[in-house]
């Protein structure tokens, strides 16, 4: 079986390989993009395994006219720019001791080794140059059947890092086969550890959880979170139920996925803090709740929040009450927020002045609103 796309043959990319095979070093792709270039889905970042150690990586790509640059060179990984594009190389590698995301490693020649300490069977697979597949365990199988499992013990993969949990539920919800459900033995390993979760950064929760609420459709994987008691560990009293009709919602609708605005639908205590948020996501994430447990009409909201967060606090107040969407919602809103209240407050004066003038204003906006915005200047005056 061969890998094939365009990156694999991009002349940088080559000549990142010849620096290590022309030395007599192995020079194989591994994981993510491998994985996708068989899903057909696109490839982002390119790692390449090899044999070589890192000083000798460093070398080979300095001889080579490329930038070697020691990003992780104590892990064995070291980015090797090429063309302006960073290939991340790594040796060999099989975790002797592990503390978490504090592993002790050997650099080694054996593939198969390197394989055994990846995660999921998937990410084990590897590919040389020219696109040859090399699959010690495996993990074909798993991946044409779109099964996530964890290598080996899943436990002892959970343990090595235990961000793994939430990585195990993001791979389901990216590349999971959705009906056949998720893995049995990797779901008990998971609710088997939920301890580990509390020592996890909250910068790295947070990033994983983004990019699990990016999924086209993550409601399974966090259902399964949320009955495994990972969802409560990292967000308490967050509910996986909304987020299934919100996704349902979304896809009628043609929005495409917002991390955010899914965040919203699951709630929870203290979510900026817990999940890292930045200062704009955490304000957009105020305007969305507020937004959505306000009674507002479409066209109000429309007026008041604009087509973008109107549209999102409709689908996520409607995914909430679990109700469907008004099929003109989305030209109600429209007629909303382009309509523009007519008077101004140099209209109101001298007669109004101060907080009389604003309260007047509030006063015959509020008129205006409910009339369906069709009351004139001249009848609100």
């Amino acid at each position: 079986m061969k890998v094939s796309g365009d990156w694999i043959t991009a002349p940088a990319t080559q000549a990142v390989c010849a620096a290590l095979t022309n030395a007599g070093h192995q020079a194989l792709f591994v994981g993510g993009c491998v994985r996708n270039a068989l899903l057909g889905v696109p490839v982002g970042d390119i790692d390449i395994a090899t044999d070589a150690l890192p000083q000798a990586v460093m070398q080979l790509a300095t001889d080579a006219g490329l930038k070697p640059v020691p990003t992780g060179i104590d892990h064995g990984t070291v980015t090797v720019v090429s063309d302006g594009k960073p290939h991340e190389v790594t040796t060999f590698r099989e975790d002797v001791d592990t503390f978490g995301r504090h592993a002790q490693v050997a650099f080694g020649t054996d593939l198969h080794a390197d394989a055994r300490r990846r995660d999921f069977t998937m990410n084990a697979l590897y590919a040389r140059p020219d696109g040859t597949l090399i699959d010690p365990l495996g993990g074909i199988d798993d991946l044409t059947a779109r099964r996530v499992r964890f290598i080996g013990d899943g436990a002892t993969r959970i343990e090595e890092d235990y961000l793994r949990i939430l990585r195990f539920f993001r791979f389901h919800a990216c590349y999971g086969d959705a009906e056949a459900g998720l893995d049995p033995d990797a779901l008990a390993a998971c609710a088997a550890h939920l301890d580990g979760l509390a020592g996890l950064s909250r910068e790295r929760v947070g990033a994983e959880m983004r990019k699990l609420l990016a999924a086209p459709d993550p409601a399974p994987s966090v259902a399964a979170m949320q009955m495994t008691g990972v969802l409560s560990a990292i967000l308490p009293r967050a509910d996986a139920r909304p987020l299934a009709p919100l996704v349902h919602l979304e896809s009628e609708t043609n929005t495409a996925p917002n991390a955010l605005r899914r965040l919203a639908a699951l709630g929870g205590e203290d979510i900026p803090d817990r999940l890292r948020l930045s200062r704009a996501e955490a304000r957009r994430l105020t305007l969305l709740l507020n937004g959505a447990s306000a009674t507002l009409p479409s066209a109000e909201i429309g007026y008041r929040y604009g087509v973008t967060d109107g549209m999102d606090i409709l689908l996520l107040r409607a995914a909430l009450l679990d109700t469907p969407l008004d099929p003109k919602a989305s030209d109600i809103l429209k007629r909303g927020a382009t309509a523009t209240f007519p008077v101004k407050p140099a209209d109101l004066m001298p007669d109004y002045t101060g907080p009389a003038l604003g309260q007047r204003l509030q006063e015959l906006e509020d008129r205006w609103i409910a009339s369906g915005f069709t009351l004139s200047r001249e009848d609100l005056l």
